[in-house]
């Protein structure tokens, strides 16, 4: 498992290296704000070193001791089908612990608010979350306990494709819009962007408003398919981009802290008011 998981996590970094580089040979670099390179930089590092070797070790430990000897039990389950549980029980549950961190805007947005600070869109800020929100991520469990069924190899190459997939969704390359210049494209255009998540899509997501016709963060959750929108109903697709990004924020006392974004709920809230949704979820 744990040769497994540095594969997973080297693939991952080089991923979001790679679209990162891509970004700055394609003029998309941004001066960015101290508190945003910080939370950009802790995101995509502690993860990797800390969290995601820490949860490793309590599913080995806890596969083990509540199922003893079924390591690699399932190896011989068909490679088809070792992905497709994949995409049910850690891409289908990414897509609702997502949804759930905007739907609960007490108890889980401000875990996820990290993610949505940003003013800009970039491979950089696919990882961005406070650290507690992404040290629960069920579905990295699921993935977990998979692996020591004897999913490992296709969790490898799985992982790969989510990675390209979620990155370049996050990406300021919008490497999509080359599939709504021609006409001739437009029945692959349909069936992408219904299939996968795309910049159009997630751009919309962490659109700063939504009167513009185009942004819709309380939707377009999924990470690798998109069709979980489409299947539960909180799709949008306009294969346009939103101008704005980011939360609406009071303009004196700013965004919450680098550190707040991070820690929460290690430290607490400095000004609530300033780093809500809008409109909030319950007004609509």
């Amino acid at each position: 498992m744990l040769h497994q998981l540095i594969t997973i996590l080297s693939v991952s970094s080089l991923v979001v290296v790679i679209f990162y580089l891509a970004e700055l040979l394609g003029g998309k670099a941004r001066k960015l704000s101290a508190s945003d390179i910080i939370i950009d930089l802790s995101t995509f590092v502690l993860p990797d070193v800390l969290l995601d070797p820490t949860i490793v070790m309590i599913v080995a430990w806890g596969t083990a001791t509540l199922l003893p000897g079924k390591a690699g039990a399932l190896a011989n389950t068909p490679v088809w089908l070792q992905f497709v549980a994949f995409l049910v029980f850690e891409d289908m549950v990414n897509y609702w612990w997502h949804r759930c961190a905007h739907t609960f805007p007490k108890l889980m947005w401000p875990m996820h608010l990290a993610h949505h600070t940003p003013t800009y869109m970039s491979a950089t800020i696919c990882r961005r979350n406070s650290f507690l929100y992404t040290f629960l991520f069920p579905n990295r469990y699921f993935a977990a306990v998979l692996v020591y069924l004897g999913y490992g190899e296709t969790f490898v190459w799985y992982s790969a494709i989510k990675n390209v997939v979620l990155t370049g969704a996050h990406s300021d390359l919008r490497w999509d819009s080359f599939l709504y210049r021609y006409k001739f494209l437009e029945p692959v255009a349909w069936l992408v962007e219904r299939t996968i998540s795309t910049p159009a899509t997630h751009f919309a997501h962490h659109a700063q408003r939504e009167d513009d016709g185009i942004g819709f963060y309380n939707g377009n959750y999924s990470n690798l398919l998109f069709f979980w929108d489409v299947l539960f109903g909180t799709a949008k697709i306009t294969r346009k981009y939103p101008l704005e990004f980011g939360v609406v924020v009071d303009p004196v006392t700013g965004p919450e802290p680098w550190y707040v974004q991070l820690f929460y709920p290690l430290l607490s809230r400095t000004h609530q008011a300033a780093a809500e949704p809008a409109p909030m979820l319950s007004e609509r």
